[in-house]
């Protein structure tokens, strides 16, 4: 079926992203696969090409579009490729929608030029070691100083993507206590500058996928953060990561979309060349009938996708739409991705070959921007359940 949420701009984009990868990408996926990370000099270059301003408004230096539909092309082709941008996706999808939404005049005019360029790249440290997806459990801390003039933030976060390499950090930490009735209460956005006294880079994690995007345990004593670095209200930060949540997983939905459609792109090629008894794995039945049903799949998975991203365009995409998206499209990209692997017969397990990195890469969709099993707690909370 011919996709039509694209149009002449989109694709000229596509065709110009193409391009960038073929250049400054795929010569060096391999060395940054082994390194655990992309260079800074990535960041800038994407920041040259644009993509980190395609969504800031144009007072304050960006091409002023809102839309997810550039984001959506990126994932599609980065994937695609075999390669990655390691913290640059987070840098897009997760942090500038709390940037647009929340900083006051003075933090955008002085944090947007950097995120524009590449040269002040942020990430988001949500997670904690003790609390994953249960965000209201977090322990870590940030006191109002008695002179009012900066948070002292005390505590540790985990599997913060990005956070080896970020300059700024938006970091979740209770400012006040849960109150009886709403255990959400008291928790504050902060945007760390990772230069700070007390603010420290513990391991770079060592992931089973994703490898070349780099993933950081944080810890901060006594961090004074200036309260000119406070994102939004105070108090109010549990609202905000609701209210961003289901561009998140979106994001997450799409990416599962391009790993099971790039699956079957390396299984059908694949299958086609490799011989078994004298005749291409291609011709057996089996084959033909797991690809077809791969591809059903992913046309499905394609439909899903294409409307949501419609819908978030125009605002009008829910959080339980979003859990339904993500829960459906990672669970489906699973399956798929899992019989094209074992298409490739022993050499799907090889990480020479893309599709054990796909499969690897795949996992943890289900987990992070909260688990199918916290989808289907959203979901079934929607349905009266």
């Amino acid at each position: 079926m011919l996709r039509t949420i694209y149009d002449e701009d989109h694709e000229a984009f596509r065709k110009t992203l193409r391009a960038f990868i073929e250049k400054e990408m795929l010569p060096h996926s391999e060395q940054w696969f082994e390194d655990g990370l992309v260079p800074r000099e990535l960041f800038r270059k994407l920041g040259e090409l644009g993509y980190f301003g395609i969504e800031v408004p144009e007072e304050y230096g960006g091409a002023g579009l809102e839309t997810f539909k550039y984001t959506a092309i990126l994932a599609e082709e980065v994937i695609g490729a075999g390669t990655a941008i390691g913290g640059g996706s987070v840098h897009v999808e997760l942090c500038l929608p709390y940037l647009k939404a929340y900083a006051t005049e003075e933090q955008k005019r002085r944090w947007f030029p950097g995120f524009i360029t590449g040269e002040t790249m942020f990430a988001i440290a949500m997670t904690e070691p003790g609390a994953g997806s249960d965000l209201a459990g977090m322990k870590t801390t940030a006191r109002l100083s008695d002179d009012g003039s900066h948070y002292i933030l005390n505590g540790a976060k985990t599997f913060i993507t990005g956070g080896v390499q970020a300059d700024r950090v938006i970091v979740c930490a209770r400012t006040s206590p849960a109150t009886e009735n709403d255990r959400r209460h008291g928790i504050s956005l902060l945007v760390v500058d990772t230069t700070l006294p007390g603010y420290t880079v513990g391991r770079k994690l060592d992931k089973i996928g994703l490898r070349t995007s780099d993933t950081a345990e944080l810890s901060f004593v006594d961090v004074a953060v200036p309260v000119e670095d406070l994102l939004g209200e105070q108090d109010r930060g549990f609202m905000y990561l609701g209210h961003n949540l289901p561009r998140e997983r979106l994001g997450i939905a799409v990416g599962a979309f391009a790993q099971a459609r790039t699956a079957v792109d390396l299984a059908q090629n694949y299958t086609l060349e490799r011989q078994v008894f004298g005749t291409p794995v291609a011709k057996f039945q089996n084959t033909k009938f797991e690809l077809a049903t791969c591809k059903a799949h992913v046309d499905a998975m394609e439909a899903v996708i294409d409307r949501a991203i419609e819908a978030i365009d125009d605002g009008m995409f829910s959080p339980a739409e979003a859990a339904s998206v993500k829960l459906f499209c990672t669970e489906t990209a699973s399956v798929v991705i899992d019989k094209c692997l074992q298409l490739h017969g022993g050499y799907g397990y090889m990480n020479e070959y893309p599709i054990a990195r796909l499969y690897t890469d795949n996992r943890v969709n289900r987990i992070y921007g909260g688990t199918s099993e916290v989808m289907k707690t959203i979901i079934a909370k929607s349905m009266g359940l």
